[in-house]
């Protein structure tokens, strides 16, 4: 018999629902004033990566935004397995959410609110197409400058995308297959959903600044160590992108993707330089063996309530 999760399920209101089913109040402030934070994990083979991590980072967020979670880590981990456990997907795309929720109404006192957790999962998502990870991604750098640190905190991961919507609007008529934004001094910061990493004469290269701490990102950090590669986090000029040897972009959907061109300009490398093909070679196979992985049993039920 088809599972009623077949596309995928939801956390909603205290119990989970067909992801089509899935709602949020209209009244929430999340959806009103993206006043929400969210952490989004990856299942591949039937085993979380980095789920403990994730979990952290998203305590860290919710926190920062003086939200409350009605549930505890423990809690959350049980949802987040019992999730996928449910659906009987082997790769996924999990993400746990907090909103504003809403104060009564007539007020519009933020310390009335009573926040909100959600979570769905879905299939596994990948930024880029299977052809585009073996072939590399046309970037663009946009003119549209990301929201300024000092205005959102971009080590909390915000649905504050507006600047990257559009950006990916001006990547598209441009022929590009995604974007990456600047600061405003003419230095890249992130994409939509990924870091950014350059290599140049061996070394790697990532902006330190203006960007998430991204999960992946910081696993490249341990690939760069277990490789003896130095890496180095440094301000990156976007008119020197072209310069570099090599660049790939880091992402839960999709791990370690190469980019081939930026702004209609290939790189000397492309599509894939070896850098880049050797740590996404590791990356894939210490997943495959189990590195970070939490595994999934798809015959006991975890619910927690």
């Amino acid at each position: 018999m088809e599972s009623e999760y077949k596309d995928g399920i939801a956390w909603v209101e205290g119990a989970f629902c067909p992801i089509s089913e899935a709602r949020i109040p209209l009244l929430d402030w999340g959806f009103l004033r993206s006043d929400a934070c969210q952490d989004t994990v990856s299942v591949w083979d039937g085993a979380f990566f980095r789920l403990d991590d994730h979990l952290e980072r998203f305590e860290r967020s919710f926190s920062r935004l003086r939200m409350i979670c009605p549930y505890d880590r423990n809690s959350l981990r049980k949802l987040a397995i019992e999730a996928v456990r449910l659906t009987g997907f082997r790769a996924a795309y999990l993400q746990l959410i907090m909103t504003r929720g809403r104060p009564p109404i007539g007020s519009r006192d933020l310390r009335l609110a009573n926040n909100s957790f959600f979570l769905f999962c879905v299939p596994y998502i990948s930024i880029a197409t299977p052809e585009q990870q073996e072939q590399g991604l046309h970037l663009i750098v946009s003119d549209i400058q990301r929201i300024p640190s000092t205005s959102v905190d971009p080590t909390i991961k915000t649905y504050h995308w507006l600047d990257f919507e559009m950006g990916l609007f001006e990547a598209y008529d441009r022929g590009g297959d995604t974007v990456i934004l600047t600061d405003g001094k003419g230095d890249v910061t992130e994409g939509p959903g990924f870091n950014l990493f350059a290599v140049k004469e061996g070394k790697l290269l990532t902006p330190e600044a203006g960007c998430l701490d991204g999960m992946t990102r910081d696993t490249v950090f341990e690939l760069a160590t277990e490789t003896n590669l130095e890496c180095t986090l440094t301000s990156l000029s976007a008119r020197d992108l072209c310069a570099m040897d090599e660049l790939f972009i880091s992402s839960t959907a999709g791990g370690l993707m190469p980019v081939a061109k930026v702004d209609g300009q290939s790189l000397g490398t492309s599509p894939i330089g070896p850098v880049t093909s050797r740590l996404r070679d590791l990356y894939w196979a210490k997943r495959r063996a189990g590195w970070h992985a939490t595994l999934v049993d798809y015959t006991t039920t975890e619910t927690a309530t």
